[in-house]
């Protein structure tokens, strides 16, 4: 009985603690819910909106603190689908940098379009700088990359690639801003085996180049993750693709 009244004093003075501070003008820290709105946007085509559930959108969005009127630069977007989320979560007030390296415009022309159209977009800018020479606006509060930061180490990119983005990254930022990387999970202690031929990278190799870079680990979620994945099987293999494990790590820069 003493320690459930003393757990419900604790609780108590946490709720109490959060009411002040956001008194105090230091806003508390958003949830999934924060962003139906912003999902429900009918700007963002209705192909995205059903994807949502399955790419846990909200619950991305609340990892990654997204709020209205922030800068954020969409990492190697692919097709563009958290550009286009990042653009209506933060509203007229906020900006996206859209990053599609220029070595993937060649790759298909689904890439070039994918940019294009984030140009066409009123918050948004697209950027095509190579991934050797990253041109990233300053003031960021947020760099974001989804599935995609395995491949600055694929091999045509070339040795140190990641360090030399990570760099980038944290020079952008601002104090205190985040870095959140969500990526397809390798095997435990396969280190930078994977990219190459599975498109996928071990977790703790990645919590070990950006910590490289100046940034500390600031949070990790098991949201995506898939405990029937085997992570040995190339994330394009139709026996686990739309199904592997992923992770996701959220570091800071340190003000």
């Amino acid at each position: 009985m003493r320690r459930s009244l003393m757990l419900a004093a604790v609780a108590a003075l946490a709720l109490s603690s959060a009411g002040c501070m956001a008194g105090m003008g230091v806003p508390s820290m958003p949830d999934a819910a924060s962003y139906a709105a912003a999902l429900a946007d009918p700007s963002r085509p209705a192909a995205d909106r059903e994807r949502d559930t399955a790419r846990h959108a909200a619950e991305t969005l609340a990892f990654a603190r997204v709020r209205p009127g922030q800068q954020i630069t969409d990492m190697i977007i692919g097709g563009g689908y958290f550009t286009r989320v990042f653009a209506a979560a933060v509203g007229p007030q906020g900006h996206v940098t859209a990053w599609q390296p220029a070595e993937f415009l060649g790759f298909q022309a689904s890439y070039r379009a994918a940019a294009d159209a984030a140009d066409a977009m009123a918050n948004v800018d697209a950027i095509r700088a190579p991934i050797a020479t990253p041109a990233f606006p300053a003031n960021q509060d947020l760099f974001f990359t989804a599935q995609n930061y395995h491949d600055l180490h694929l091999t045509p990119f070339g040795a140190g690639a990641a360090a030399r983005v990570n760099a980038a990254v944290f020079a952008a930022l601002k104090p205190g801003g985040l870095y959140v990387i969500v990526d397809h999970d390798a095997a435990a202690g396969s280190g930078l085996a994977a990219p190459n031929t599975l498109h996928r990278i071990d977790i703790e190799a990645v919590k070990r180049e950006v910590t490289a870079a100046g940034f500390v680990l600031d949070g990790e979620s098991a949201l995506l993750a898939n405990p029937a994945d085997p992570r040995m099987a190339n994330v394009f293999d139709a026996s686990i693709r739309g199904q592997t494990s992923q992770f996701m790590l959220r570091f800071k820069k340190p003000r």
